[in-house]
C-alpha cells in the first residue's frame, strides 16, 4: 500500500465523503477525516457535525466546507446531497451510539454508502432492521472496528486460516484502560458523560465501548464463531448506570473456549488490547500498543518474533504496511486500512466490476454480532452469570 496523492477531476480519484457528528470538542471525528486522507481515497465535502444546528455550521465552517454544504442537521444533508451531481458517495457516522441507527437510515434510503463507528445501534431490534434496510438499498456498509486494520492482526488471521496453529483451542482477548476509574462524567467531560448515560450508549457500557473490540479482534483473526457467554458485569464507580469492568468466559461453536476481560477502571491501562491465540500446534500472542510485532510459538519450538514488513511477514499484511520496517505504523493507519478497504469496495461498484476477494472491512454483520453479544453479556450477568446463548 503507497501513499500518494491523485488528480485529475476536481476530486481526483477520490471518494466525495460527508460526515455526521465529529465537530467541535470531538474525538473520534478528527481520528476519523485523517484516517480517510492518509492514503488520499477521500475528500470532505459536506457535513452535519453536531446536533446542535449553529454548532454543525461553525464546525463545518472550521474545517473549510462550502457554507452550503455545512449542515444544520443530517436530515437536511441527506436530503440535499443526494439532488446534487457532485453530493456525497459516502458518509462518515461518528455520533453517540443512539443517534448510528437513525442517521444511517436516512443516507441509506439516499443511497449514500455508509461508514459507521461502532457499535452498531443501540439494541437488537435496531440491529435486524438496519440489516434489512443495508440489503435492501444496496449500499456499502462498513463498520470502523479498526484493529482489524492492522497489518499483524491481518497476518495473525491468514497464519490461523493457513492451519499453522491446527485446531484453536482457546482464545483470550482483553482491553483494560482507566480513563474513567473515577467519575470523569460528572466533569462535564463529553466523551464520559455519553458512554456512561444508557440512553446515548446503550445497555453496555466498556462491554459495549471496548469490549466489541476485543471481541471482535478474537473472532476476526480466530475464524471462531461464538456460541455462548458466561458474564459478570460490574459498576465500580458509585452512582454510575452503566458497567466499567467485565469479565466474560466464552464458548465458540466448535468447542473453543475463550476469556474476556474489558474495563474502564483498571488503572495504570491505557489502551491495553491484547489478543492470545491458542492451537494444537502453536500460539500467537499480539498487544495494540505495540502493533507491529507478533509472537507465534511452534509446539516445542522457541518463540519466533514476526514484525510488520519484516521476514516471515506475508501478503496479508503486506497489503496494510506503508512504510518500511522499524518505522511504527499503528491507530490511525489501522483507521486508515480499514477507510482504503472500503475506497476500493466504492471504486469496484462505481465501475460494475468485482472485488479483489483479497479486499475486506467488517460490515453489518459484525455490528448484529457485537449487539448480540453485548445483550447476552448484560443478560447473563443480570441472571447470576449463567450460560447464555449468542
Amino acid at each position: 500500500m503507497a501513499i500518494e496523492g491523485k488528480s485529475g477531476s476536481p476530486y481526483g480519484d477520490r471518494i466525495r465523503l460527508g460526515m455526521v457528528g465529529g465537530g467541535q470538542g470531538a474525538f473520534i471525528g478528527g481520528v476519523h477525516r485523517i484516517a480517510s486522507r492518509i492514503d488520499d481515497n477521500y475528500t470532505l465535502v459536506a457535513g452535519a457535525l453536531s446536533s446542535d444546528p449553529e454548532r454543525a455550521i461553525a464546525s463545518g465552517l472550521e474545517l473549510g466546507l462550502d457554507p452550503k454544504r455545512a449542515y444544520g442537521s443530517y436530515q437536511d444533508m441527506a436530503k440535499r446531497e443526494r439532488r446534487l451531481r457532485d453530493g456525497i458517495e459516502a458518509v462518515s457516522i461518528v455520533t453517540p451510539n443512539h443517534m448510528h441507527f437513525p442517521v444511517a437510515k436516512a443516507f441509506l434510503r439516499a443511497g449514500i454508502h455508509v461508514i459507521c463507528d461502532k457499535p452498531l445501534v443501540l439494541n437488537s431490534k435496531e440491529a435486524s432492521k438496519l440489516k434489512q434496510i443495508v440489503a435492501d438499498s444496496g449500499c456499502i456498509f462498513a463498520l470502523t472496528h479498526n484493529y482489524s486494520g492492522y497489518p499483524m492482526t491481518r497476518h495473525a488471521r491468514e497464519m490461523v486460516a493457513n492451519g499453522e496453529l491446527g485446531t484453536i483451542r482457546v482464545v483470550q482477548a482483553e482491553y483494560p484502560q482507566d480513563w474513567l476509574a473515577s467519575k470523569l462524567e460528572d466533569t462535564g467531560q463529553k466523551q464520559a458523560a455519553w458512554r456512561t448515560d444508557p440512553a446515548q450508549a446503550g445497555a453496555g457500557g466498556a462491554i459495549g465501548d471496548i469490549g466489541t473490540h476485543a471481541l471482535q479482534l478474537a473472532t476476526y483473526v480466530s475464524g471462531l464463531e461464538l456460541d455462548s457467554v458466561a458474564a459478570d458485569l460490574t459498576t465500580f464507580v458509585e452512582g454510575r448506570p452503566l458497567d466499567d469492568n467485565t469479565h466474560v468466559m466464552l464458548r465458540f461453536k466448535g468447542g473453543a473456549r475463550g476469556m474476556l476481560w474489558a474495563s474502564q477502571v483498571a488503572v495504570g491501562n491505557e489502551n491495553a488490547l491484547r489478543l492470545r491465540i491458542y492451537g494444537t500446534k502453536g500460539g500467537l500472542e499480539w498487544s495494540q500498543e505495540d502493533p507491529n510485532y507478533l509472537w507465534f510459538t511452534p509446539l516445542g519450538e522457541p518463540k519466533r518474533l514476526i514484525t510488520r514488513g519484516g521476514a516471515g511477514s506475508g501478503d496479508a499484511a503486506g497489503r496494510m504496511t506503508r512504510v518500511p520496517p522499524g518505522h511504527p505504523e499503528g491507530y490511525l493507519e489501522g483507521f486508515a486500512n480499514i477507510y482504503s478497504e472500503v475506497a476500493a469496495a466504492i471504486r469496484a461498484k462505481r465501475e460494475g466490476r468485482t472485488l479483489d476477494p483479497a479486499v475486506h472491512f467488517p460490515t453489518v454483520d459484525d455490528g448484529v454480532e457485537g449487539i448480540a453479544f453485548i445483550e447476552a453479556a448484560v443478560k447473563s450477568s443480570r441472571g447470576n452469570a449463567r450460560w447464555v446463548s449468542v
